[in-house]
């Protein structure tokens, strides 16, 4: 397919077709090694098991990644290049486009449906790590994501059936929570963020990583505040632009802490929740899991640049 436009019909979609597809910077981006993430499906285990440490840093050192989207997560389209597509992603918040976070994502992982087929009154969210996503005769179709949302069709005792971009499937009523889909899920308080965020201590960190397969470190707040019925920017820099403004010595437990280079005076390059008792639970980088740690005495005390939060809004209406 030659560099064009893809036209975007008003009542249709684009919808990502596989577990997580990963948002790359250019169609160059990509490499050999990261070919199970590239097909449909993917194979996000296998992609992760094979990466070495090197490779993995090279994802973020090399520029390669910018974010991660989740089965069922709608872009736009605005341009494609041979077998590529360029997008931008409404869900995620960016100061680098008004419309969403731009990248660019294998055509092959998108599929369009109707939005009379796709909108539905009830959403489903997956609230456990992973969660299957079975055939009618309960064979499995694919592993899926915390915080995979899909449109519901029917609910039964513990099953439900749910719109996919690949036609009605079931998911087991305990892995997920329902919610009105014009409203949302219900927002929650600053430590309601933290239990969302406690299960996935020692998870890997990834670049870019938008999923329970592994997440970055504003990956990790982005999920955790999306588990709590809040939309946050994608990017560290742009949730502490975004956020109500908390002066570090004021923080509670959920505030987002932010950190710079230059001990707290140059570019900003991290964040992580503030735990309470001088604690961060954040996703600290490549070859290390999302930790509890102690802020006093480390590097992290010394980079310390700001606070922001999001819960507060909502709770004192």
């Amino acid at each position: 397919m030659s560099e064009q436009m893809i036209e975007q019909q008003s009542g249709e979609l684009w919808i990502t077709e596989v577990q997580v597809a990963t948002v790359w910077t250019d169609p160059e981006s990509a490499r050999s090694i990261d070919r199970p993430g590239l097909t449909n499906p993917t194979n996000l285990d296998q992609w992760m098991d094979e990466l070495t440490f090197e490779k993995r840093v090279a994802l973020c050192d090399e520029n390669r990644v910018q974010t991660q989207l989740l089965y069922g997560e709608s872009v736009i389209i605005t341009e494609t290049k041979d077998e590529w597509a360029r997008v931008v992603i409404p869900s995620q918040p960016s100061k680098k486009d008004r419309r969403g976070y731009p990248g660019w994502v294998p055509l092959k992982q998108l599929t369009r449906v109707k939005k009379s087929k796709w909108n539905k009154d009830t959403t489903a969210a997956v609230t456990s790590r992973f969660a299957w996503l079975e055939s009618a005769n309960g064979e499995p179709v694919m592993k899926l994501s915390f915080m995979t949302m899909l449109p519901v069709i029917r609910e039964q005792e513990d099953w439900l059936e749910v719109a996919t971009p690949d036609g009605p499937l079931f998911i087991e009523q305990q892995h997920v929570e329902l919610f009105p889909t014009a409203s949302g899920l219900q927002q929650q308080s600053g430590q309601k963020l933290l239990q969302s965020g406690e299960p996935y201590i020692r998870l890997d960190y990834f670049w870019g990583g938008m999923s329970s397969f592994g997440y970055d470190c504003s990956g990790f707040t982005y999920a955790m505040h999306k588990a709590n019925g809040y939309q946050i920017p994608r990017d560290a820099d742009d949730q502490l632009a975004a956020g109500v403004s908390v002066k570090t010595e004021d923080v509670m437990p959920g505030d987002l802490l932010f950190f710079a280079y230059k001990e707290g005076t140059g570019g900003l390059h991290h964040v992580g929740f503030y735990y309470g008792d001088g604690k961060m639970l954040h996703s600290p980088q490549t070859g290390k899991g999302i930790e509890l740690t102690e802020l006093k005495g480390t590097i992290y005390e010394k980079e310390l640049c700001g606070a922001a939060r999001y819960w507060q809004q909502t709770e004192e209406k």
